[in-house]
């Protein structure tokens, strides 16, 4: 059996011998929702503000790669093109297939619910389609019932009640006003499942650092239902193991896919396996999460590249482990103005949570190193450029080149305390972050790419607007006419590459 101390630093749940470790997933892949299709695993999860929201596959539960993006924009309100929905956006989806169909459902806590399809999860998929206008609602999922009929269950904002509501088999309509089916404490996460005769909800209840796993049945949708609490963190470690999906594998074999609050981080995903006694199931190692576990038992398993997070941008497309925060201007930025490079354009913004077009990546495993050559010969006077980390809304961390009248000056803000470093005189620089989330985090710069030195204090990463902290590549400026920056390439190494 593999020690607790050698899986410390995987970024990755898989031991190469058999078994797994968990987080399987360590990443903010948030509300994770989970389907086999044949020999195949699809997940789908939450990412807000951020655009957009990610399909991810695997053959064996615990090695995933990006294969998609169900939408690039949300046009659904001028906030999204505004930077004004931080901790909106798309709250927990639910991914089925029916009928030869992949089909997505989520809500805006302020606009509605909206829902896509596709052939291929990889895309393309078809434009959302908006349901319902309405707001506060969250958390749907829907449901192909044996007879034909079809239905969607969805909880409030504010976690409850569970209401379900009759569906047209399309799926593109709500046929009538729902009936509430459980009142329970902070019940949301709802997820539709049918076993041996029985309606399944399995729901998460009483929060998310605190939480557990709720399961529901009946023998109709509409209930009564019965209630056990299939897993709990109990003597673990593992805090709030719940919100998730349930999925049968080929063999016979049932497993639930969650997430857990892991501070700054995020919510990274874990792996139970279940058990049904007497119709019910029984999550983990007898209703608590497990650490270590035999991996799941598959027919086919050909493991891939994982989540990719280097990029020299000699693509015509930008890679899927890219996302923009909040709607992109995509008269602003470009991959062909100047072929191998990411160009972007400055727009005018008071701070960089109001900069447009910035690009950003998840942080991956417990430490890294983030590395971006920038072609700074294009900048303009009061234009800003660098590397930042993206969080809570209460401080700045970022290290970036400002473009003055008397030249290029450096500079770092380190939890909004302000740093300046040397007028440069150079056209090139390299920017470098290196992270860890049980120690420093610090910034660096180089004028050869090779030499690195040190700018700043410690960063403080920190979760926020419901998200763990990420980097970005930005620009923006405060006056003067707009400038524009190349990114020539960029390479990001976390503890499992370094």
């Amino acid at each position: 059996m593999v020690q607790r101390a050698d899986i410390r630093h995987r970024p990755w749940g898989d031991l190469g011998n058999g078994y797994y470790a968990n987080p399987v997933l360590k990443a903010d892949f948030s509300d994770p929702d989970v389907i086999r299709v044949g020999d195949d695993f699809y997940m789908v999860c939450s990412d807000f503000h951020y655009m957009g929201m990610p399909v991810l596959h695997s053959q064996d539960l615990v090695n995933w790669s990006l294969i998609g993006r169900v939408y690039d924009r949300l046009d659904i309100d001028p906030k999204y093109d505004s930077m004004d929905r931080y901790a909106r956006g798309c709250w927990a989806p639910a991914i089925r297939y029916h009928n030869g169909l992949f089909y997505v459902y989520f809500c805006t806590p302020d606009e509605g619910l909206y829902m896509s399809y596709a052939k291929n999860p990889a895309g393309p998929w078809a434009p959302l389609h908006e349901v319902k206008r309405i707001a506060q609602w969250e958390d749907p999922c829907p449901f192909w019932d044996d007879d034909g009929n079809a239905y969607l269950g969805h909880s409030t904002v504010g976690a409850g009640p569970i209401i379900i509501h009759r569906m047209s088999v399309d799926g593109r309509e709500l046929l009538d006003e729902g009936r509430i089916v459980y009142v329970g404490k902070t019940a949301e996460g709802t997820k539709l499942y049918k076993r041996n005769g029985y309606y399944y909800l399995v729901i998460p209840e009483g929060g998310v650092h605190k939480g557990w796993q709720t399961t529901l049945r009946s023998r109709s949708i509409y209930g009564p239902y019965e209630r056990q609490v299939t897993l709990k963190q109990g003597r673990t470690e593992i805090n709030g193991p719940h919100q998730g999906g349930l999925v049968e594998l080929q063999s016979g074999e049932s497993w639930f896919l969650h997430f857990q609050s892991a501070g700054a981080l995020g919510r990274v995903c874990h792996l139970q396996p279940v058990r049904w006694v007497d119709d019910w199931p029984v999550m983990g190692c007898a209703g608590e999460p497990v650490s270590i576990y035999r991996k799941p038992s598959v027919e086919t398993f050909a493991p891939k590249m994982g989540l990719v997070t280097d990029d020299n941008f000699t693509e015509p497309k930008l890679g899927l482990q890219w996302q923009w925060n909040h709607n992109p201007v995509d008269t602003k930025w470009s991959l062909t103005e100047r072929p191998g490079y990411l160009r972007l354009r400055a727009m005018p913004a008071e701070n960089i949570t109001r900069a447009k077009n910035t690009l950003t990546q998840k942080l991956i495993g417990g430490s890294g190193v983030i590395t971006a050559e920038f072609d700074l010969s294009n900048m303009t006077d009061g234009q800003l450029a660098g590397l930042t980390f993206l969080g809570g809304a209460e401080s700045e961390n970022y290290i970036a080149m400002r473009k003055t009248e008397s030249g290029m000056l450096l500079e770092a803000a380190t939890t909004s305390v302000f740093h300046h470093g040397p007028n440069l005189d150079c056209q090139t620089i390299w920017l470098r972050s290196e992270y860890d989330f049980t120690g420093p985090t610090h910034f660096a710069f180089s004028v050869d790419g090779s030499t690195f030195w040190p700018l700043g204090g410690e960063c403080e990463l920190r979760f926020g607007h419901w998200k763990g902290a990420r980097f970005g590549l930005f620009t923006y400026h405060t006056y003067g006419e707009n400038g524009l920056i190349d990114v020539r390439s960029f390479r990001y190494r976390h503890d499992g590459t370094l």
